[in-house]
């Protein structure tokens, strides 16, 4: 895979990908292809020996967008630390058939991880984490409902699972209920925006990849 069309933004510290869906992060224990070894091989190319370079966060295989990286380790801890402090503001949109009772709103659920799957609860249970997000929907066509998401928190399968709680589960995400297919080995989430701060120049950066949807 050639990532230089993905490349978002780049400079000595930083560099930000467009991942397709289907193409995981990081490396898994059944070789599959990853984002992390395409841009080791891009980086390789570029200077000439192997380089640093470390994600900060994951989508999941079948979600699109943008992916934030960093080539510095000396910056690692900075950029790591504005994560796990929910410094960084993460933007998504997905694609739904039905539409939620509320327009816009807030989902706060208790998240579980079981068997491969989030699974979500109203009250806290043992093991759980409280995950958070907020949304506004829009009816694109008489078929599809567009949502937009900021991600409060980051757990897995979140928006997927959050959204199938309302009876939306996302377009092509079998796992959690959807009967409408999208394009293969993918489902109709994507990252759109990320924000957070430099950890060299302390700039607001606001980075942004629109999403075209595969429908008709």
């Amino acid at each position: 895979m050639d990532i230089q069309p993905t490349i978002l933004f780049e400079d000595e510290i930083l560099l930000v990908v467009n991942k397709p869906g289907g193409l995981m992060v990081e490396p898994d224990r059944n070789n599959h292809p990853n984002l992390l070894a395409n841009v080791k091989k891009y980086l390789k190319e570029k200077t000439g020996f192997e380089s640093y370079v470390q994600h900060l966060h994951r989508l999941d295989r079948p979600v699109s967008g943008i992916v934030l990286f960093t080539k510095s380790r000396e910056h690692l801890r900075n950029l790591s630390e504005q994560f796990a402090e929910r410094k960084v503001k993460k933007f998504y949109k997905a694609l739904t058939t039905n539409a939620p009772a509320l327009a816009e709103g807030e989902l706060i659920h208790w998240h579980r991880k079981e068997k491969k799957k989030a699974v979500l609860y109203t009250e806290p249970i043992e093991f759980a984490e409280l995950a958070k997000l907020r949304y506004q929907s829009t009816r694109l066509s008489e078929k599809y409902v567009e949502w937009t998401i900021q991600l409060e928190t980051g757990k897995y399968h979140q928006i997927r699972a959050q959204l199938a709680s309302l009876d939306c589960p996302i377009v092509g995400d079998e796992l959690y209920g959807s009967k409408e297919s999208y394009l293969p080995n993918r489902i109709a989430l994507h990252a759109y925006q990320l924000e957070f701060q430099h950890p060299a120049t302390e700039e607001h950066l606001v980075i942004q990849r629109p999403v075209q949807w595969a429908i008709t």
